[in-house]
């Protein structure tokens, strides 16, 4: 994605080896900062150099181009090509600065009931997002003393629970707008965080990359 430059070491991190690489507009020019191969290119391309998108063409990048009056974000775009495309889990780098209300936008999309079927993880500036559905969880590992935080979304978030975390969740209800999953912490390598029901984002500032979602806790 575009917006401010992800963090460039922790893009170089993930393991992109028979990885669907797509850059949605100007994510194009941080892709190639993080040296990863792009295989297809999505948006209006309304904040990318052409130099850039004609060298692309050239090299053999799938591009596909969309008008700048839309109905969707390039983000959005850009995971239907990954979905269309056979993924089953999406890793999102960037998507945040620039514009608050893209910013929120971005936020709300990898949290769609849409696409709940989908293992859906974001790399925002030095923080981890995970996007887990009631019935799912994620189990990640980092350092003690992390900072996890655990926001409700699209409404109350039903039966959470926590493991490795040191204010523990056994079931409770997270009401939607609550900030009671703020500034949870890590107490050792791995944590795991689960739901009955609902949509929670996990947030991770400046962690490892390292996490697996499953699909039943």
């Amino acid at each position: 994605m575009g917006g401010v430059r992800p963090d460039v070491a922790l893009a170089a991190a993930l393991d992109s080896e028979g990885v669907l690489v797509i850059a949605a507009d100007s994510g194009a020019i941080h892709a190639q900062a993080a040296g990863l191969a792009i295989d297809v290119a999505v948006g209006d391309f309304d904040s990318i150099p052409q130099a850039l998108l004609l060298e692309l063409e050239t090299a053999g990048v799938q591009v596909e181009r969309h008008p700048r009056a839309k109905d969707a974000t390039d983000l959005e775009l850009a995971i239907d090509v990954a979905i269309r495309e056979g993924a089953d889990a999406i890793t999102i780098v960037g998507g945040h600065g620039g514009r608050v209300d893209q910013s929120f936008a971005n936020v709300f999309v990898i949290a769609s009931p849409s696409y709940a079927h989908i293992s859906m993880h974001a790399i925002l500036d030095s923080a981890l997002v995970s996007v887990v559905h009631g019935g799912g969880g994620v189990t990640f590992v980092g350092a003690p003393g992390d900072v996890v935080t655990i926001l409700p979304l699209h409404g109350d978030a039903q039966g959470v629970r926590t493991e490795g975390l040191e204010y523990p969740l056994r079931g409770e209800i997270l009401p939607s707008g609550t900030t009671r999953g703020v500034s949870n912490v890590l107490v050792d390598r791995e944590a795991t965080v689960s739901l009955d029901g609902g949509t929670i984002l996990v947030v991770r500032p400046g962690p490892e990359v390292s996490f697996q979602q499953d699909g039943e806790m």
